[in-house]
Parts: C-alpha cells; sequence; structure tokens
C-alpha cells in the first residue's frame, strides 16, 4: 500500500465517486397506471408520484397516505425545488398515458407513490429503483410492479 499512495487514493477516490453516484440515480423512466375497476362507475383515483431531491425530506416524509393527504398541500409550498409532485386523475376501468415526468428525475434520491384508493394506514411505496413502473387499481388498492 505504501509504494503507490498516489495511485492508492486515486483507485479509492473514483470508487467513492461512483458508489455515490450509483446509490442516488432513480431509475424511474415511465409509469403506467391502469385501472381495472368497473368502468360503469363514477369514480376517479387519484395518483401522487413525489420526487425527492433532498435528504431532509426523504428524512421526514410522510409515514403514511392519509398524513400524505393531510399535508400535500404544506408539504409542495414549503418543499421549493427540493422535490416534485405528478399528481395523476384516473377515471376507473381506463388505462392513463404515461405519465409526465420530471425532467430531473434521475437526480431524485427517493421516488414515492401514493394512491388515494389504498386504506388510510398505507406506507408510501417506494419505486425508486424501478425503471417502468406500472401501477394497477384493483377492488383491493393499488399495486405496484414493473412494466413489461
Amino acid at each position: 500500500m505504501r509504494k503507490y499512495p498516489i495511485i492508492n487514493k486515486a483507485i479509492f477516490f473514483v470508487l467513492a465517486t461512483l458508489a455515490a453516484h450509483t446509490s442516488q440515480a432513480a431509475e424511474v423512466e415511465s409509469v403506467f397506471i391502469s385501472s381495472q375497476l368497473d368502468p360503469n362507475s363514477i369514480i376517479i383515483t387519484e395518483i401522487d408520484i413525489i420526487f425527492v431531491y433532498d435528504q431532509e425530506i426523504v428524512d421526514s416524509f410522510p409515514a403514511t397516505k392519509s398524513q400524505w393527504y393531510s399535508s400535500k398541500k404544506q408539504f409542495v409550498q414549503s418543499v421549493g425545488n427540493k422535490a416534485d409532485v405528478v399528481s395523476i386523475f384516473v377515471p376507473q376501468g381506463f388505462d392513463s398515458a404515461m405519465a409526465s415526468l420530471p425532467t430531473r428525475r434521475r437526480e431524485a434520491l427517493k421516488v414515492y407513490l401514493f394512491g388515494q384508493h389504498d386504506s388510510s394506514s398505507m406506507a408510501p411505496i417506494d419505486v425508486t429503483e424501478i425503471q417502468k413502473v406500472l401501477v394497477e387499481i384493483d377492488q383491493f388498492g393499488i399495486g405496484v410492479s414493473i412494466q413489461r
């Protein structure tokens, strides 16, 4: 180790930089939402996709759907450019088009999803590491998987 201290330091710096970049980059490229509920019912489900760019916001993020929707307006006003919120309203029985996502989405530390159709105690769904997100709404709640 002592023979090549500059090389060892350079290798350590490169590895540390790569680790930092790979652990922070969000994978989300697309979000498609599909409602499997009866198309004859008159219900619209709101899906919120939240891109968080600041660790402090990640650490204090609402723990449940109830907390999120009761403080959403204050959250959006208080975080400024430290987060982006994409809200999509899906009529039952219909598929949405691909969600329009923020251009800086890959900079997000975390990407969370909430759906109004879930139970009030539901935790945010972390989709940070899913490249093509498929959200399916059915009579049991919100399901998230990888879109094929």
